[in-house]
C-alpha cells in the first residue's frame, strides 16, 4: 500500500473562482433530486453540497482578505512564475510602474526592468530552493521611461498549485534621500552599523548592532567582545576565511562590498543569525588606504525562516496590517500592529482602538470612519499613547471593501512613525531656539509678533529692543568665549526680570527683544524696562575680573507705533538708539519727535556719503602752544563741513556719523593728505611750525592700510615723518594683537609721532602704553574744564600727568579756556595746551599770520 501523500497546497486565488466546484456543487443537488435513489443518499448529498457551499463561501471570503492585504501594502508586490512570467501585481505596484493590469500580468519580468541580465533568475531560484530568500537592488522602469531604484526581496510561493516567487519591492528613492538627510541618526536604525579596524577590534556598534548579535553591554568596548565565540559561513553554510569576510574585502580592495549574504554562528548560544552585509572602506584625510571600514548588517534571519505570504509582506514591508468590520466593530491587527499600538491587551473592536488615541486625533479618525464609503480611502497621521503612557505616532491607511460579500469591511495597513515625528518635534524646537542662550531666537519671536498683532484681541502690546552697552569691550578684552558667558549669564538676568510677565528672546548679537501685553496694565513695559535695568545693578565676574555691563532699551507700542512687527521693532529699535546716543543705562519710549530726529539722522547720512566728492569738507588749524609763553608751536588739523542744504555741521555730529556709517576712513584719509599739504606749504612759506597733528579714527586704524595712507601722504607733500603726530583714540590700546603692534611698529618706523587723545574717558588700558610705542598723551577737555575747582577732576589731572611723567611721555592739555586752568596746568608741570584761550580753529591764512606776528612783533 502506498504512502499517503501530503496534502496539496492550495491557493485560495485559485479556488474561490472554480467553475469545477459550482459545477461538483450543482450536480451534488441534481443527484439529490433523484426519486430513484435512497432518502438516506438524498440527504447525504444535499448535505454534501451544503458543506461545499459553505466552504466554497469561506475560501471566498478568505481569498478577499488576501487580496485585501495583498493590495494595501504600499510597497509594489509581485507574484512570479519560475520562468520570469507575472502572475499577480498588487495595486501599488500597478501605481508604481504606471501600467495597467492587461499589460503586466502574463508578461516577463524584463517589462518592469529591461536592463536585467541574461540569467538574472539563476541566483534567485537557487537560494529559493535552499529555503532562503534572495535580496537584491536593482533599477526598475515605469511605463513613460523613468526609472527608480527598488530593493527587491523574493521569497518562495505556492500559487495556484505550482511553485512560484513572491518579490517586494521597495522604491529606495525616498530612503536615499532620507539617508542624506539623517545620515547621523544611526542609532534609530534596524540594521547594524559597525566600525572596524584592520585587526577586527571594534570601534563603534549601534544599538541596532548590539540586538542583532546578541551582545550586552559588557561585551562592548573597552573590553572586546570574544570573536572565537562566533563562526562566519556563507549563504551555503560553509565556513568562510577570515580574509572573504566583507569587512575585510572591503579593507584590502579599498571598494565597497554590498550585499553579500553570510551566518553568523554563536557556540555559546547556538544562535544562528543570517545577514545581508555592505562593507564601505574609510579613508582618512590624505591615506590611500583605508583603517577602518564601516559594516551596514541587514538582520535577514526572518525572513529565511518565514513561510507564509502574509507574514512575509508585513515584515518585509515593516508594517502592520488591519481589518475591520463596521457592523460587528470586530477589529483584527496582525502581530506587527498589535506590537505598535502597544496596549496592555491587542484592540479587538475599533473602539478598544480609537481608546488608544489622543482625543484630537479620536476624533479626526471617527469622523473619517463615518464618511468612508465604497471604494474610497484615507491616509492619516495618528497620535496616540501606549499602556504606560509613552507617546506615539502612527501612519494608518485604510480602504472599503470594492465589492463581494465583504464591502461592510475596512482593511489596511499602521506604521509606526514615532521616531520621525520626534525628530520633527526635535527640530522644530532646535529651529525656534537660541543655541547659546536657550532663549528663543529671532524666528521665533517675530512669528508670536506677526501671531499677536493680526488678532484684534490681543495687539495691544509693547515691544522692548535692548542692547547691552559695553559688551564689545569685554568681547574685545576677554574674547568671543567671555563674551558667549556675559550673554548667557544677560539672559538669565533677564528672564528672571520678565518672569511670566511676558516673551524674551535673543534678536542678533548682544541684542534681545521683549514682547508683554499692555490691555490690562498700561505702565508694564516702563516696570519692566526698570526691572531689567535693576537686574543688571550688579557687575558680572568674567575670568576674575569684574565688568559693569549696562542696558539700553528702547520701548515701541501696537498699534499705535507700529502695525506690523517690522514697524515696531524699528520704532523699538529708534528709541534705543535714542537712549544709547544720549545717555546709557536708560530707556526710551518712541515718539513721532524721536522719528523726525531720526528722520533727519538719515538725510545728514545720505548728505555725508556725497560730502567729500562734492568738496564740502575743509580743514582749520587749532595752535598748540607754549603755556608758559604764549608761543604756537604746533597745529591741530580740524575738520569742518558746510553742507548747501543742512547749513554748518557740528562736528561732534558729523564725525559720529562718519564713524557709524564706516564714512570716517575716505574722509580721514582726505585729512591726512590735506593736512601735509598745508603743512608743506606753511614750510615753504618759512614758518617754523614744528609739527602737525591729525586725528586717526579706530576704523582708519583697523580697516585701512595705515603705514600705507601714512607713507603716500608725507611721500606726496615731501616731509619728514617727525613732522605729523597722529592722534589715536584709546580704543586702539584695547585691540591689543600682533597686527596692532606691527601697525605701530610701522608708523614709528616713518618717524611719525605717536599720541593717546582724550586719555583717561575711555578703556585706560596702562599696561599697553608701557609697551606701545606711544610719544604723549592728551589730557581731556572733560577733565580740564572742572579745575581748579573740581577735586575730582584735579586728582584725575594729577593721575594723569604722573603716568605721563613716570613713563616718559609728553602731556598736552586740550580745552584751555581760562587764566586759572593755564596757572594749574602751568603749576602741574604741563606745558603744552590748545583751547579758546589762545585761538579756536583758524583758516590756514590766519594761522600763519599769526604764527608769522610771532616771528616780528612789530
Amino acid at each position: 500500500m502506498n504512502a499517503p501523500q501530503p496534502p496539496k497546497q492550495v491557493d485560495p486565488t485559485a479556488i474561490s473562482t472554480s467553475p469545477a466546484l459550482d459545477a461538483l456543487v450543482q450536480s451534488l443537488q441534481q443527484a439529490a433530486g433523484d426519486p430513484a435513489l435512497p432518502e438516506a443518499t438524498q440527504a447525504l448529498l444535499l448535505e454534501s453540497a451544503r458543506e461545499l457551499r459553505a466552504a466554497r463561501d469561506r475560501i471566498d471570503a478568505e481569498h478577499n482578505r488576501y487580496r485585501a492585504l495583498f493590495d494595501a501594502v504600499p510597497d509594489p508586490v509581485s507574484v512570479l512564475s519560475r520562468d520570469g512570467t507575472v502572475l499577480d501585481l498588487n495595486k501599488a505596484g500597478i501605481a508604481a510602474y504606471m501600467r495597467s493590469r492587461e499589460d503586466i500580468i502574463g508578461k516577463p519580468i524584463e517589462t518592469l526592468n529591461p536592463e536585467l541580465p541574461p540569467g538574472h533568475l539563476v541566483p534567485v531560484l537557487d537560494a529559493l530552493d535552499r529555503g532562503e530568500t534572495y535580496v537584491i537592488e536593482v533599477t526598475n522602469m515605469r511605463a513613460d521611461g523613468s526609472r527608480f531604484p527598488v530593493e527587491v526581496h523574493s521569497a518562495t510561493l505556492v500559487y495556484d498549485g505550482q511553485p512560484a516567487i513572491i518579490a517586494v519591492a521597495r522604491d529606495l528613492s525616498a530612503r536615499n534621500e532620507a539617508e542624506a538627510r539623517y545620515a547621523s541618526l544611526t542609532e534609530s536604525t534596524d540594521k547594524a552599523i559597525t566600525i572596524q579596524d584592520r585587526v577586527g577590534h571594534l570601534h563603534y556598534i549601534n544599538a541596532a548592532g548590539m540586538r542583532i548579535f546578541g551582545l550586552s553591554g559588557d561585551e562592548i568596548v573597552p573590553r572586546e567582545p570574544d570573536w572565537s565565540d562566533w563562526v562566519v559561513v556563507d549563504e551555503d553554510g560553509r565556513p568562510l576565511p577570515h580574509d572573504q569576510y566583507p569587512a575585510a574585502r572591503a579593507l584590502d580592495t579599498g571598494l565597497p562590498i554590498s550585499s553579500v549574504v553570510i551566518g553568523l554562528l554563536r557556540h555559546s548560544t547556538q544562535r544562528l543569525i543570517w545577514l545581508s552585509v555592505t562593507a564601505v572602506p574609510q579613508f582618512a584625510p590624505g591615506a590611500k588606504t583605508a583603517e577602518l571600514v564601516l559594516t551596514l548588517s541587514s538582520d535577514i534571519t526572518a525572513l529565511k525562516r518565514d513561510t507564509t505570504l502574509f507574514k512575509r509582506v508585513q515584515e518585509l514591508a515593516r508594517i502592520g496590517g488591519w481589518q475591520w468590520n463596521r457592523s460587528t466593530d470586530a477589529l483584527y491587527l496582525t502581530e506587527e500592529a498589535a506590537r505598535i499600538v502597544s496596549a496592555k491587551s491587542t484592540p479587538e473592536s475599533m473602539t478598544a482602538f480609537l481608546a488608544c488615541l489622543r482625543e484630537h486625533d479620536r476624533r479626526r479618525m471617527q469622523d473619517v470612519l463615518a464618511k468612508i464609503g465604497q471604494g474610497t480611502g484615507f491616509e492619516l497621521e495618528l497620535q496616540g499613547s501606549e499602556a504606560d503612557g509613552t507617546p506615539f505616532w502612527i501612519r494608518m491607511i485604510g480602504e472599503s471593501e470594492s465589492s463581494g460579500p465583504g464591502t461592510d469591511q475596512l482593511t489596511g495597513t499602521v506604521q509606526d512613525v514615532t521616531d520621525r515625528k520626534q525628530e520633527e518635534a526635535t527640530l522644530r524646537v532646535q529651529a525656534q531656539t537660541d543655541a547659546l542662550t536657550g532663549l528663543m531666537n529671532r524666528d521665533a519671536i517675530l512669528s508670536q509678533l506677526d501671531t499677536r498683532l493680526a488678532d484684534t484681541a490681543s495687539n495691544r502690546i509693547a515691544l522692548l529692543y535692548i542692547d547691552l552697552d559695553r559688551f564689545k569691550i569685554v568681547n574685545d578684552v576677554l574674547g568671543h568665549g567671555a563674551g558667549d558667558e556675559l550673554l548667557v549669564a544677560a539672559a538669565q538676568r533677564m528672564r528672571k526680570a520678565i518672569g511670566s510677565e511676558g516673551m524674551v528672546a535673543r534678536f542678533g548679537g548682544d541684542e534681545f527683544v521683549v514682547i508683554c501685553a499692555t490691555d490690562d496694565d498700561a505702565d508694564r513695559p516702563e516696570h519692566m524696562a526698570q526691572r531689567i535695568q535693576h537686574a543688571f545693578a550688579e557687575s558680572f565676574r568674567l575670568h576674575g575680573d569684574e565688568f559693569n555691563v549696562t542696558t539700553s532699551i528702547g520701548i515701541a507700542q501696537a498699534p499705535a507705533d507700529g502695525e506690523t512687527s517690522q514697524q515696531l521693532i524699528q520704532s523699538a529699535d529708534m528709541a534705543m538708539y535714542d537712549s544709547k546716543r544720549r545717555t546709557r543705562n536708560g530707556w526710551q519710549a518712541f515718539s513721532p519727535e524721536l522719528a523726525s530726529r531720526q528722520q533727519e539722522r538719515l538725510q545728514t547720512e545720505t548728505q555725508l556719503r556725497r560730502a567729500l566728492d562734492k568738496g564740502e569738507f575743509h580743514l582749520v588749524y587749532q595752535p598748540q602752544v607754549d603755556l608758559r609763553t604764549g608761543r604756537i608751536l604746533y597745529a591741530e588739523a580740524l575738520v569742518r563741513w558746510r553742507n548747501p542744504q543742512l547749513g554748518e555741521m557740528r562736528p561732534d555730529h558729523f564725525i559720529d556719523l562718519a564713524e557709524t556709517t564706516g564714512d570716517i576712513v575716505r574722509i580721514g584719509n582726505w585729512v591726512l593728505r590735506e593736512a601735509c599739504t598745508q603743512m608743506r606749504r606753511w614750510s615753504e612759506q618759512g614758518l617754523p611750525i614744528q609739527r602737525m597733528a591729525v586725528n586717526v579714527s579706530y576704523r582708519q586704524f583697523l580697516g585701512d592700510d595705515l603705514a600705507e595712507s601714512v607713507r603716500k601722504a608725507l611721500q606726496e607733500s615731501e616731509l619728514p615723518g617727525s613732522a605729523l603726530e597722529l592722534e589715536l583714540t584709546e580704543r586702539v590700546l584695547v585691540d591689543d594683537t600682533p597686527a596692532t603692534l606691527a601697525v605701530f611698529t610701522e608708523l614709528r618706523a616713518l618717524g611719525v609721532q605717536l599720541s593717546i587723545d582724550d586719555f583717561g574717558e575711555g578703556y585706560s588700558a596702562l599696561n599697553y602704553l608701557r609697551r606701545l610705542p606711544i610719544n604723549a598723551l592728551k589730557l581731556s577737555y572733560s577733565f580740564i574744564k572742572g579745575v581748579p575747582g573740581n577735586p575730582s577732576d584735579i586728582a584725575i589731572c594729577q593721575a594723569v600727568a604722573g603716568i605721563a611723567q613716570s613713563l616718559g611721555l609728553g602731556l598736552v592739555a586740550e580745552g584751555v579756556e581760562n587764566e586759572a586752568q593755564r596757572d594749574f596746568l602751568l603749576r602741574l608741570g604741563v606745558t603744552t595746551g590748545q583751547g579758546f584761550l589762545f585761538a579756536p580753529g583758524l583758516l590756514p591764512g590766519e594761522f600763519a599770520k599769526r604764527v608769522a606776528a610771532q616771528q616780528d612783533p612789530a
